[in-house]
Formats: structure tokens, C-alpha cells, sequence
């Protein structure tokens, strides 16, 4: 009987050995988000109704602890339309891979938002998650919100709350290559982030030489029930599309009563050098109820008034053309929940 006994403890062994391995790693957690709201929009010219899919998305993100403070972890991120179920194919949001370290930081490669973009105008875009036609980041043109082939490293927490981020971007003999450094420092109420942005190289399917660099700062104090932000950015642009150099700031602010939020944002793109008549100044006044801490219902009127806005051609989530001396609007009212 002593042979049975010993392959049943052997298994049990081998199961309590596989089992801890298991349990080591977390599980793979799903996440998202439906932001789904129903707009009009006039360009000055024409108008159109529709429903707006402001950048839903879902997800997977997971993690493995390695030992000794060092985890493995990954995040693979898809958007879809809400407004038609329809999707953009793969991955096409935020999908990458990294080691973490609590002492000496973490790095990742693939596909992710920028962190001077993050750290900046987004972060103090607080009205609907700073997304949809109403986002403030219309006005950005300092460099691309998400990269594509890139490496990043960011620091651990230094001196209370401050952290630096290297990210380089590949331009893998098609397109140019990119190189940003930032910085952000979160203490209690207070954010403050800032960095530079640089991307050089030739444009392959454009055919054009892109020479682009610049700088943001940003602010942003929590007042009690008030939250104000504030966001600066400096870009020139040389290459073949030369456009000069031009600034912009955007101003943002939230007050919270019980389960209502309300919201203003004003930003402004002054006129770049080689560009006359180029600037451009955008107003959201937005409201957003919670229904809970992951559903809430909101609503908005969004306008800008444009002389060539960025560069006279599009604008984030509109249904109409937004031509250069024209003036775009559009009202909203949507829902929105996390998972």
C-alpha cells in the first residue's frame, strides 16, 4: 500500500506547487468604457443629428509578480463605436507590455498615450474624460496623443511625489522619430506636470520631411468642491509643412454639488507664424450628473470660433467639415459608464 500513498502525496505535492504558482499571478481584469451621446452640430452652414461614440473602448490588463519587487504586467486596449457597434479592428488603443520595479521604476514597449499629452491638456480635460467633440486636446498640435513603436521608462516616486518619463517612439524607416521627456509632481491637491517633444524624420507615405518640437506645462489644484486647471503649450513646426511657431493655453474648471458636476473650459491657439489668420478660441459649458461612481448621465454646448483650426482642416468627433472662418457648435446629451 506504501506506493499509492506515495504518488497521492506526490500529486498532492505537485498540486499545492502548481496551484501557489497560480495564485502568484493576478488575474486577467476586463475593463471599459460606453460613452455614447446624442449631439447637433451646425458649422454655419449646414447642421446634422446623430449619435456619438466618444471614444468607447474595453480592455485587458493583467500582471505577474516575479519576486523580489519586480512584476511583469500588460495592458491590450480596443476601440469600438457605441452608436453602431462597430469597431476600429485589433488593438488599436493603448496595447503594450512592461517589467515594474518599486525601486527602480518601470519600463514598457508598444503602443501607448503620451505621457507629456497625459500629464498636460489631458489631465485637466475633466469634463467626460476629456473626450468627444467638446475635448480640449482640439487644440493640441504639439505631437501625437498616442505613439506607436515605442519604449518608455518611468521613475519611481522621487521626493514625495515627483516622477520623470523618457519615451522613444521609432520611426522604423517609414515615418519620423519621436523623443519626449516629462515630468510630473502630485503632492495632496496639487498636479503639476510639464515636458518637451521632439519628432524628426522623413514622412514616407507623405511623402514630406517633419521637423516638430515644443513644450506643455500644466496646473491643476483641487479647492474643496472646486478644481481648476490650467494648461500652456509651445510648438514649432519646420519641414516641409512649415508652420512657424504657435501658443495655446486652455483654462478648466469643475465644481461638485452632491451628484452634479458642472464644468467650464475655455482654450485659445494663437496664429502661427507662417499662417495668418490661423488662431482659434473654444467654449464648453458641460454638466454631468452621477448616477453612481461608474454611470453617469451628461450634457453640453461646445463652440469654437475658427479662423484655421489646427491646421483649418478637422475637429475631433464632428460630423461636419470645420472650415477655416467658420464658426462650428455643437450640443450634447449623452450617458456614460466604466466597467
Amino acid at each position: 500500500m506504501r506506493t499509492p500513498i506515495k504518488k497521492l502525496a506526490l500529486a498532492a505535492a505537485l498540486t499545492a506547487t502548481f496551484a501557489g504558482t497560480a495564485f502568484a499571478q493576478s488575474s486577467v481584469t476586463v475593463y471599459g468604457r460606453i460613452n455614447t451621446s446624442a449631439e447637433y452640430q451646425d458649422n454655419g452652414k449646414v447642421t446634422a443629428t446623430g449619435l456619438k461614440s466618444n471614444a468607447s473602448y474595453w480592455g485587458l490588463r493583467g500582471s505577474e509578480d516575479l519576486g523580489d519587487g519586480l512584476s511583469a504586467y500588460f495592458q491590450l486596449e480596443a476601440g469600438f463605436d457605441a452608436d453602431t457597434g462597430g469597431g476600429s479592428g485589433g488593438f488599436s488603443r493603448d496595447t503594450y507590455m512592461g517589467l515594474k520595479s518599486a525601486s527602480l521604476g518601470q519600463i514598457k514597449l508598444g503602443k501607448f498615450t503620451s505621457a507629456l499629452y497625459f500629464g498636460t491638456i489631458d489631465f485637466i480635460g475633466v469634463f467626460n474624460h476629456d473626450s468627444g467633440t467638446p475635448a480640449e486636446d482640439n487644440i493640441w498640435a504639439l505631437n501625437s496623443v498616442v505613439f506607436n513603436n515605442g519604449f518608455e521608462y518611468i521613475s519611481p516616486k522621487l521626493f514625495g511625489g515627483l516622477e520623470f518619463i523618457v519615451t522613444a517612439v521609432a520611426g522604423e524607416k517609414s515615418g519620423p522619430d519621436t523623443y519626449e521627456l516629462a515630468a510630473n509632481y502630485d503632492v495632496d491637491e496639487l498636479h503639476l506636470s510639464g515636458g518637451y517633444s521632439e519628432t524628426k524624420g522623413r514622412d514616407v507615405a507623405n511623402s514630406e520631411d517633419v521637423d516638430k518640437s515644443g513644450f506643455a506645462l500644466a496646473a491643476s489644484y483641487v479647492f474643496g468642491p472646486l478644481v481648476a486647471g490650467i494648461s500652456y503649450d509651445h510648438v514649432d513646426v519646420k519641414g516641409t509643412d512649415a508652420y512657424g511657431k504657435r501658443d495655446s493655453v486652455t483654462a478648466t474648471a469643475m465644481y461638485t454639488v452632491d451628484n452634479s458636476e458642472f464644468h467650464l473650459s475655455v482654450g485659445h491657439a494663437g496664429e502661427w507664424d507662417d499662417v495668418p489668420d490661423s488662431s482659434a478660441t473654444q467654449y464648453t459649458v458641460g454638466y454631468n450628473y452621477n448616477l453612481s461612481k461608474r454611470t453617469k448621465l451628461f450634457a453640453f454646448y461646445y463652440t469654437v470660433e475658427n479662423n484655421s483650426f489646427p491646421y483649418g482642416s478637422s475637429l475631433n468627433n464632428a460630423s461636419l467639415p470645420v472650415q477655416s472662418n467658420e464658426k462650428f457648435s455643437s450640443f450634447g446629451v449623452g450617458i456614460r459608464h466604466n466597467f
